[in-house]
């Protein structure tokens, strides 16, 4: 029966997928293919591509039209990212994170306020997102992570650091993981939607890569980084807080 079934599944591109794809391919082609080289042995990170696939829409895929995205569907960003990552799949990482991590984070979680003041501008890439759980000796384990975030008045106090972040330097904003209960505590964790500048947040190393040299892997730094909480919304138990 399941046999049966796979063999009458359609896993063809419609239409429109296909123009997204040769969109995709296109673009690829001609302001990625040629610098492949330039850019990963000098380790450019270069913002101006990801600018330049904002304008298409790239930037934004999964993000409704009234918030400035394209509106499209996972099967049209799916063909977006192979297209772009069978160029250079450092340039189809920065991609994805940008879309699913930071910027999905906020669509998925965040109120209309927060989407509306955060999401156009990511959508567009006037703002890069970055996206920070993983730490030093506790690597994704978010229930053990060590940077923590603590209550005081109506504001909370960010320490520690996240590493191996994409878009950690180059990032304008970032949605991080903190801990803000017990270690080991599945619901100790809260999310935070930091926007550079923000005081007692700034990034650290860059990471000397062997591959996807093009996509930028940095370190974040939260040195007493107090956030108000003045636009929130609990669910599936996240916050999202904003300074």
């Amino acid at each position: 029966m399941i046999t049966e079934t796979l063999h009458t599944m359609d896993f063809d591109y419609s239409e429109t997928q296909k123009m997204v794809a040769e969109s995709a391919k296109s673009f690829a082609q001609q302001h990625i293919a040629p610098h492949i080289m330039t850019w990963d042995e000098s380790q450019e990170f270069p913002v101006h591509v990801l600018k330049e696939a904002g304008a298409l829409g790239f930037m934004g895929v999964l993000v409704p039209e009234y918030l400035g995205g394209s509106g499209l569907g996972y099967h049209e960003y799916i063909a977006i990212i192979e297209e772009i990552s069978i160029v250079d799949p450092s340039i189809g990482l920065s991609i994805a994170a940008h879309n699913s991590l930071c910027t999905n984070h906020i669509l998925s979680f965040g109120n209309e306020e927060q989407k509306a003041r955060w999401i156009p501008k990511l959508a567009s890439a006037e703002w890069i997102g970055a996206w920070g759980l993983t730490e030093h000796n506790t690597g994704s384990d978010a229930g053990g992570m060590n940077t923590t975030a603590v209550k005081k008045g109506d504001s909370w106090v960010l320490n520690g650091s996240k590493n191996f972040i994409t878009h950690g330097k180059s990032g304008d904003i970032a949605v991080v993981i903190a801990r803000t209960g017990e270690k080991g505590d599945s619901h100790g964790m809260t999310a935070f939607v930091i926007e550079k500048g923000t005081p007692g947040f700034s990034s650290g190393k860059k990471e000397n890569k062997l591959g996807m040299r093009a996509s930028e892997t940095a370190e974040l730094i939260f040195d007493n980084c107090v956030l108000k909480s003045l636009l929130y919304l609990e669910l599936l138990g996240m916050v999202l807080y904003n300074q």
